[in-house]
């Protein structure tokens, strides 16, 4: 399966309804995905364990989307055998009273990678130009000169070895009043409501506009966004982990050179 068909190439302008919420032609069925799902797993294991040791770059996973679409569930399947000494797991919630007396980038770049890191953003620095915007907590002059300072930024990371991979987690409002009416009726998922979900839920074209623009105005070629179909959870997990394998793999990483005299060393 191509995963090109998922990146938002640069310049290009993304009308999100005709972007697909479910599993695209040619994708294999539950079981086989789930299969390879674990496959690759695995091999994203082997590939964080060369990235820690060669120390030459660093990873981050941007993931976002609408209220439900699974960034913690991706949290959980696709990285479920990494090592934890090289991964890291980033929250942006409501910045508190220290970080907004800061520029808005400020809480973001002190969560970026160091050499051999992998962290991923369970939502983002994308938060200023997408419930700023929605609620109008500032005025539009300033989220909009903000797709600058971020393009700006995300080169500035890679240019000094960071690998940047955005995910959009792409549900369609159905998907998410299911997965709404599933934690209220699923004592084990109670914990999960949140009434704000629902308040949320009413601003769904507002944030479907704001996602447009920023997906179209931050995707480049060294810092890509894949707008990834999320309404199967088993199809969202195959597309991401198929994206960041391919993405290691093409590092090409090995493992330092053994320190000199190792082989005359015993072991009493």
């Amino acid at each position: 399966m191509d995963m090109d068909q998922f990146r938002v190439e640069a310049g290009q302008r993304v009308k999100l309804p005709k972007w697909r919420t479910t599993a695209t032609d040619g994708a294999p069925d539950k079981d086989d995905a789930k299969a390879q799902t674990d496959a690759l797993a695995e091999r994203l294991f082997d590939l964080q364990q060369l990235l820690y040791a060669s120390a030459s770059h660093k990873l981050i996973v941007v993931l976002q989307g609408m209220d439900t679409s699974g960034k913690d569930g991706t949290i959980k399947h696709v990285f479920k055998m990494v090592n934890p000494l090289g991964v890291r797991v980033a929250n942006f919630k409501r910045p508190n009273n220290v970080e907004l007396a800061h520029d808005y980038l400020w809480r973001v770049h002190h969560n970026a990678p160091a050499d051999g890191d992998i962290t991923i953003f369970n939502r983002s620095h994308y938060e200023d130009v997408l419930v700023v915007r929605v609620h109008d907590l500032v005025a539009e002059k300033v989220w909009r000169r903000r797709y600058d300072h971020i393009r700006h930024w995300e080169q500035m990371l890679v240019d000094e070895g960071t690998i940047i991979r955005k995910f959009f987690l792409h549900i369609s409002p159905d998907e998410q009043k299911a997965r709404l009416v599933e934690r209220l009726e699923n004592p084990a998922k109670h914990w999960k409501f949140e009434h704000g979900d629902l308040e949320e839920r009413q601003y769904w074209n507002e944030y479907t506009e704001a996602y447009q623009d920023a997906l179209s105005e931050t995707s480049t070629g060294d810092a890509p966004w894949y707008i990834v179909p999320a309404d199967q959870k088993w199809f969202r997990n195959l597309v991401i982990s198929t994206v960041l394998v391919e993405t290691l793999d093409s590092l090409k990483l090995t493992y330092p050179e053994p320190t000199a005299g190792l082989d005359q060393i015993k072991i009493l």
